[in-house]
């Protein structure tokens, strides 16, 4: 299962990225002002990692055993997904799910801050 210097590794490593700790001990991931990727740790110690995700992805993985409709955010009917164990989605899945979410998030930006931001 991912751990949290892997999960911000991953998100470190791409473009235009930064961190901020947010939301009562959440590490948060940006590109631009959009958030791509959160995680924290879970009472049991779990990483839950939460991720927005395209139609497809949503109608795969939002009734997957380990995997569920993100916390307030599914809520407000965004598409998102949290990940809680790796039952359903191993950590290679959720890496490039993560890189989904950044460039899915990266598109919603405005062509000048794409451009500032080298994307």
């Amino acid at each position: 299962m991912i751990d949290l210097e892997t999960y911000n590794a991953t998100c470190a490593g791409l473009p235009g990225t930064h961190y901020v700790m947010q939301w009562g001990g959440s590490h948060v991931w940006k590109v631009g002002e959009k958030v791509f990727a959160l995680a924290r740790e879970g009472d049991d110690g779990a990483m839950l990692v939460s991720f927005k995700v395209s139609d497809m992805t949503w109608e795969v993985f939002r009734d997957a055993e380990g995997v569920r409709p993100a916390p307030y955010l599914a809520s407000r009917g965004l598409k998102w997904l949290q990940r809680t164990d790796d039952t359903a989605m191993d950590d290679e899945t959720l890496i490039g799910l993560i890189a989904d979410s950044h460039r899915m998030a990266a598109a919603n930006l405005s062509r000048k801050k794409r451009a500032e931001l080298g994307l």
